[in-house]
């Protein structure tokens, strides 16, 4: 379970729960739930599964030793493949973890006789190791350098699989024994992730490049096609037997009244699930009405036609009547903040050797996030439904200070203009800011907003520069390998814990890593390192307030803003689509009560 003090702060859930009185579940035997994504992974190799479009897919195609439970809030771990929580000792610094027999891999002509084979402690270590494998490029490793004693140096001593590390290990063949070099809170939830998903390595030696493509794992589904528009996925006729509970999943039925029907199903209870990946809002939105998808998540600039609205005429987090009578909604405070990047590594606005221009790109990042107008953002794309607050400490956790540096998201076009005046930038002199993005018709408009700020303070228009990817995996191309100076960023929590965010800047997860910024501050990263796996705690507390203002004093990212996140889904749908930190794991409890279906 999270530790007891752990409190996440989650927006009240709005659910309109309701059973579709002309259903028929029993006319088709086949079962079909559709969800549309609002981007593509370019990859569903569990090593590579760095954007939440990735991990929605290998969550559900993989299996991971511990997930999250479908209704418990706050979140809570629970097993999954593994057969209980782990058994840790040593003061912290030993789990051991015992998995479910009788787990298969998918069929697939990788093994012997096309045949999948049973799932072992092996191949969690396999899985782990690759994510220190060099040849892999892998952007998970994050997750566990420095932790797992051992790993880091196998990686660079040449990543040779025959070669056993001493806190990763498996005495017995359901039976993983993980040593780490100090106590860690949280390594537990490390291994919910889709970097810890659990692959065999027949699979990568016969699929080699195309194993991004052809995932085969022991989750509850298996991929029938994937392309850059749509993925479908089919019932893993392999799965071991669960089967649903409300209680089981943290929830009672006197709350989820419409999931009552699926109690005692065998999951995944959908046969097929089909995901098209439509960036376009207005397009997604679309797909939701003309039923050609079950669920959706709404779309921002469209809020203003979506929600109801109370006696004094301000939007309420509840959808209109007409809308209520065939959605319903479910909103919380997104788990994750918007924000933008500056890369430290372009001596044209971060780190440069000459004291004084250093000290000048210091004040041109100031200046540029002076301009930034949050609550305009927030009121255009988010209909004010968003909150904006200072810092990388988002407010779903409990180390969150709402009074935290508040002048660094005060709007100061007049600040900003005379900042730049006495750090001797002038119009001739301003480097050419690069803004990269996947494009669609929402990005290219909150690329005027930005640039538009940036004008307001005398930047001159033509050195505010557009950079436009065909699709979000060209963008991360470009992130990981520091092409861009100025980086749009929606980072979405990996677990509920500071930690997730505050790492983003911490030097030796630069990139290709999760530190696009690629801040390196001696100060915080011993800090970090010393603070990381503390308990709940007022030392924590205040460490983690440090770490916060270090960043926020170097002015490395423009920070941010916590949506709104509102999904809308069919009353035919019985399903909870919430996807903080739980990813696409409620996948597998998604049913339908469609009629003739």
């Amino acid at each position: 379970m999270l530790p007891r003090t752990l409190h996440l702060v989650v927006l009240g859930a709005f659910l309109l729960w309701g059973c579709d009185e002309n259903s028929d579940s029993g006319a088709n035997p086949e079962v079909v739930f559709r969800h549309a994504l609002e981007g593509s992974p370019t990859s569903l190799d569990p090593a590579h599964a760095s954007t939440v479009y990735a991990k929605f897919l290998t969550l559900n195609l993989y299996d991971t030793l511990y997930r999250y439970k479908y209704l418990a809030r706050p979140y809570e771990l629970t097993p999954n493949l593994a057969e209980s929580m782990p058994e840790i000792s040593d003061n912290g610094r030993v789990y051991t973890i015992r998995i479910k027999s009788g787990t298969y891999f998918q069929d697939d002509p990788a093994f012997t006789d096309g045949k999948g084979r049973e799932v072992t402690a092996k191949d969690f270590i396999y899985s782990i190791k690759r994510q220190f494998d060099p040849q892999t490029r892998a952007q998970g490793a994050w997750l566990w350098t420095d932790h797992i004693k051992g790993l880091k140096a196998w990686g660079e001593a040449g990543a040779d699989y025959a070669e056993p590390i001493s806190g990763l290990q498996a005495p017995g063949e359901y039976t993983i024994k993980i040593t780490l070099t100090e106590a860690s809170p949280l390594f537990t939830h490390s291994l919910t992730q889709g970097f810890a998903a659990i692959v065999p390595h027949e699979a990568v030696k016969k699929w080699g490049r195309e194993f991004s493509s052809h995932p085969v794992g022991s989750g509850p589904f298996q991929l029938e096609s994937f392309n850059t528009t749509e993925a479908l996925l089919v019932r893993n006729s392999n799965y071991r037997k669960e089967f649903f509970s409300i209680t089981a999943e943290g929830g009672y039925p006197g709350k989820y009244t419409d999931l009552i029907p699926l109690e005692g199903r065998q999951i995944p209870l959908a046969d097929r699930i089909e995901i098209p990946f439509i960036k376009d809002e207005s397009a997604r939105w679309n797909a939701l009405e003309s039923d050609n998808v079950d669920g959706i998540l709404a779309p921002a600039t469209l809020l203003e036609q979506i929600l109801a609205t109370d006696d004094t005429g301000n939007k309420i987090l509840k959808l209109n009547p007409v809308l209520a009578e065939k959605y319903q909604l479910l909103a919380t405070r997104e788990a994750g903040f918007i924000h933008f990047d500056f890369n430290l590594d372009n001596t044209e606005i971060g780190y440069h050797p000459d004291p004084v221009r250093n000290a000048a790109n210091h004040a041109l990042r100031c200046a540029i996030r002076k301009s930034y107008d949050w609550n305009a953002r927030n009121s255009v794309f988010s209909q004010g439904t968003g909150l904006v607050f200072a810092g990388v400490i988002t407010p779903v956790v409990e180390e969150y200070d709402p009074e935290f540096a508040p002048d660094s998201i005060r709007h100061d076009p007049g600040g900003a203009r005379e900042l730049l005046k006495q750090h001797g930038w002038t119009a001739e002199n301003l480097p050419t800011l690069t803004y990269g993005y996947a494009v669609s018709v929402t990005e290219n408009q909150m690329f005027e907003q930005f640039r538009g700020f940036l004008i307001e303070t005398g930047y001159p228009a033509e050195k505010i520069q557009a950079r436009k990817f065909a699709n979000f995996g060209d963008f991360m191309r470009a992130m990981n390998e520091s092409e861009l100076n100025i980086i749009p960023s929606g980072w979405e929590m990996d677990y509920p814990d500071a930690v997730d965010t505050l790492q983003l800047f911490y030097g030796p997860n630069h990139t290709p890593g999760s530190n696009h910024a690629n801040f390196n501050d001696p100060e915080y990263n011993r800090l970090f390192r010393q603070s990381r796996h503390l308990p709940p705690s007022a030392q924590r507390k205040e460490n983690f307030n440090h770490l916060n203002q270090i960043v926020t004093d170097a002015c490395a990212t423009i920070s941010g803003l916590a949506r709104t996140r509102i999904f809308i889904w069919n009353k035919h749908a019985r399903v909870l689509p919430d996807r903080a930190f739980t990813g696409g794991y409620f996948l597998r409890f998604a049913s339908v009560d469609r009629k003739g279906n």
